[in-house]
């Protein structure tokens, strides 16, 4: 059953169009990578998605519920979360404390929301730097803080936009580790990401944005041998040594 349905997504700028009759399904329980150039209208779909933005035409659908004209907040009350990809920590703030923003969205009481955010600075691996400032965090642990305040608020659908860029080859196979994690949780993960060998590894299924269009949509087996997909993103090469390293999902 589809999570969150986007159905002919269209978002003009002007006479600029970043998304063009764009439609997919996430399920419940999976997570769906979101690929493309840059350019290709990846995180304006993500504003789309969460609020940020109203699209021009077209519906979005979150568990079964219209939320094509509702505001982020109202989208994220009810279960739809996203990071940045510029990540905004609250710099003055410690780590505890930015969770704590994440948890108190529901109205929970004190007692309640540091219980909430303890358990979610453990999901993200940052316990031990939960007294740390912020804004002195190196840039893989702002990424996982990021996780962590959003997981705070208690969503079904968590999206993230580009959660591991710019990390170590380390810290990205922990960033892996604490996504299949939150997916053995029952949290479904919609995430952009340029990382390949990352996102083709985790996926479930994969859609393929070029010039604000889908080109493709399919398991990552699919979508590494899919012409369209090579030609305007992967690269012959990249995508024979994909094959050869075996980085791709098993069920794909």
């Amino acid at each position: 059953m589809a999570l969150l349905e986007v159905r002919n997504l269209t978002m003009k700028f002007g006479s600029l169009v970043a998304c063009n009759d764009v439609s997919f399904d996430v399920e419940k329980g999976s997570v769906v990578g979101l690929i493309g150039p840059n350019g290709a209208g990846k995180t304006t779909l993500f504003n789309c998605v969460s609020g940020f933005y109203k699209p021009t035409s077209g519906k979005l659908f979150f568990d079964g519920r219209d939320v094509t004209n509702l505001p982020a907040y109202e989208v994220a009350r009810l279960g739809a979360v996203r990071t940045f990809q510029v990540v905004r920590p609250l710099k003055e703030m410690t780590v505890l404390d930015n969770v704590l923003v994440g948890a108190f969205l529901r109205g929970a009481d004190n007692e309640t929301a540091h219980s909430v955010a303890e358990e979610c600075l453990s999901l993200c691996r940052l316990e031990d730097k939960s007294g740390n400032l912020a804004g002195g965090l190196p840039i893989g642990y702002k990424k996982r803080l990021e996780m962590a305040r959003a997981l705070a608020t208690g969503p079904t659908l968590l999206m993230l936009d580009e959660a591991m860029a710019g990390l170590t080859s380390t810290e990205i196979k922990e960033a892996l580790e604490i996504i299949k994690g939150l997916r053995e949780r029952g949290i479904t993960l919609l995430v952009v990401e340029h990382i390949m060998e990352a996102i083709m590894s985790v996926a479930d299924k994969v859609v393929v944005l070029d010039g604000g269009e889908k080109i493709a949509e399919g398991t990552p087996r699919d979508i590494v041998e899919d012409e369209r997909v090579i030609k305007a993103y992967l690269g012959a090469k990249f995508t024979e040594r994909l094959k050869r390293t075996g980085e791709v999902t098993k069920n794909g």
